[in-house]
């Protein structure tokens, strides 16, 4: 679901401090019932381990098919083009404690690069000759004592060339792309995330019941 952005800007996330050249684009919440506070870590191995492009509805693949040709035939993904070339990756921004945060992340075949993770917030990125772009992921309590997890694009485009990218495919990402992402995330959970922490949690009362019976 679509949330205001301040939704974003009004959380106390560290992402603030190394971004206040980027302009959120989007943010968007993902229902994860049966969630709890320590559960950021599972939810994102399971949207990790989720990730095929191939099971993606056709319009969502015929789109990114689209892009990456179009990518190819124009320069837009080329290595000059993106981190390290075109942009300054945000890791050269954080300090060092924080940049270590990510040097025992959960590989995952998807195009963005991890940045830092920390108990409630992780931040990817992906620069190309359009834009630079931030995927933060928070873990947000709802209220009525569960948790969710949410999303803010925030994006950096470059000159008036990314503008127009970005103006050209909106519609695209507000009627095809972020529907199919919310299903496809808020699915990882179920299928991935919630049986694991399941069976964490028999594993530990396994455990427990076990010290108890000996010390008895």
């Amino acid at each position: 679901m679509r949330i205001p952005k301040a939704a974003h800007t009004a959380r106390p996330w560290r992402i603030h401090e190394f971004t206040k050249d980027f302009r959120i684009e989007d943010v968007w919440s993902f229902r994860a019932p049966d969630a709890g506070p320590d559960d950021f870590p599972v939810m994102l191995k399971a949207l990790k381990t989720a990730y095929d492009t191939r099971k993606a509805p056709a319009p969502v693949r015929f789109l990114f098919a689209v892009r990456w040709k179009l990518g190819a035939l124009l320069g837009w993904d080329t290595p000059q083009a993106g981190l390290g070339g075109r942009v300054a990756s945000l890791s050269d921004r954080l300090p060092q404690d924080l940049a270590r945060t990510v040097e025992n992340a959960v590989p995952c075949s998807d195009p963005f690069s991890d940045v830092y993770q920390l108990d409630d917030e992780a931040a990817r990125e992906l620069g190309n000759k359009t834009v630079h772009t931030i995927m933060h992921l928070g873990w947000v309590p709802t209220g009525d004592g569960g948790y969710e997890l949410r999303m803010a694009a925030l994006v950096k485009p470059n000159g008036l060339f990314g503008r127009i990218y970005m103006a050209g495919i909106l519609p695209f990402r507000y009627l095809i792309v972020y529907p199919a992402l919310t299903r496809q995330w808020e699915r990882a959970w179920i299928e991935h995330g919630r049986p694991y922490r399941r069976a964490a949690e028999t594993a530990r009362g396994e455990t427990a019941g076990g010290k108890t019976a000996g010390q008895g």
